[in-house]
């Protein structure tokens, strides 16, 4: 009972299906060492579309090699394990040279059959070539059907911008009350995250023929990733301010503001107008009165600096993704 319970994923469902399609239909050809044809298909199913198509090339070149290798070499010193050494120390470094070196087991098998055939005809040979194809076109084929990964994605979207508007509501209360009894649990689990995330939709992009640039999810993780490097710097700044004065408690609304909008939408433009609008207004306020003001108040500049790339980052994945309006972006409403 406990068996029936397992999950079978949808990777180890296709790959024993391919596998037994292709040693289907090598028997059907009456190919020799159908089975192979089996493994074949097991070495080329990916776990996604494009690396699948690559790893199929690097294969189908390597045999080649490989056949051609083990051709000269058995035909110079016969079929002896001599023979299969020297066709091994060859074409390993032929394989790196060409960077098809995962191809290694592929090619093995081809040079097996003539060793264990002790001929080299062109019967055998069309034999062999037959076996990579059905193997790597049913791979191919069989893998061409992904499961869509939009519904990861989205959930990691959220979780993302939940972690973003935590951190924002606490650099505000630090801004406005000096002190914070904050762990900072979401500054540790947040890159985490962000590179689960960012795997996530470059595996999603890899399992379909577009390009990565247009790929919204993926551009979405990036641009956090990058606006999570100025949330770390703002940290430091906020942390070492020594007195509270009424333009820190400016920007600490402004922040608030930004906790309460962290979203899809790209609204940044707006905000951008705001902080520049708060900039001058906090230009325009009387000079300070000590040096501890007028320290912290440099340091409020330079918090307005990182705030303000903040918002480009976001700014600019918006004006980016405007040019392509035929997408259906994850950052636009």
């Amino acid at each position: 009972m406990r068996f029936l319970s397992l999950k079978i994923g949808y990777r180890t469902l296709k790959t024993a299906i391919g596998t037994a399609i292709a040693i289907l239909l090598a028997q059907q050809f009456d190919l020799m060492f159908p089975a192979s044809a089996g493994i074949i298909t097991i070495l080329c199913i990916q776990v996604t579309v494009k690396k699948s198509f690559r790893t199929a090339g690097n294969r189908i070149l390597a045999s080649l090699l490989g056949l051609g290798i083990g051709m000269a070499l058995f035909s110079l010193l016969g079929y002896s394990p001599l023979a299969i050494m020297l066709a091994i120390l060859v074409f390993m470094p032929l394989a790196v040279r060409f960077g098809i070196q995962e191809g290694f087991i592929t090619s093995m098998v081809v040079m097996m059959h003539l060793y264990s055939s002790q001929r080299m005809d062109l019967p055998l040979v069309l034999n062999e070539l037959a076996l990579l194809v059905v193997g790597v076109g049913v791979a191919l084929v069989v893998n061409l059907y992904m499961p869509s990964l939009d519904k990861e994605l989205k959930s990691m979207q959220e979780q993302v911008e939940k972690q973003f508007s935590k951190i924002l509501r606490e650099l505000s209360y630090y801004l406005r009350h000096g002190e914070s009894d904050w762990e900072g649990r979401e500054m540790i689990e947040t890159p985490g995250l962000l590179g689960k995330a960012i795997e996530l939709a470059s595996r999603s992009v890899d399992n379909r023929l577009g390009k990565r640039e247009e790929d919204s999810y993926y551009q979405y993780f990036v641009m956090r990733e990058k606006q999570f490097e100025l949330l770390e710097r703002m940290m430091p700044i906020i942390s070492t301010l020594d007195i509270q004065v009424p333009q820190g408690h400016q920007i600490a609304d402004f922040l608030e503001k930004l906790a309460d909008s962290v979203h899809p939408g790209n609204t940044a433009y707006r905000f951008l107008d705001q902080l520049r609008v708060m900039r001058h207004e906090i230009r325009d306020t009387g000079l300070p009165t000590s040096r501890e003001e007028f320290e912290t108040r440099a340091s409020l500049f330079v918090l307005l600096r990182e705030i303000e790339r903040y918002l480009f980052i976001k700014h600019e994945l918006g004006k980016n993704e405007g040019e392509h309006p035929q997408k259906q972006s994850a950052s636009a409403k």
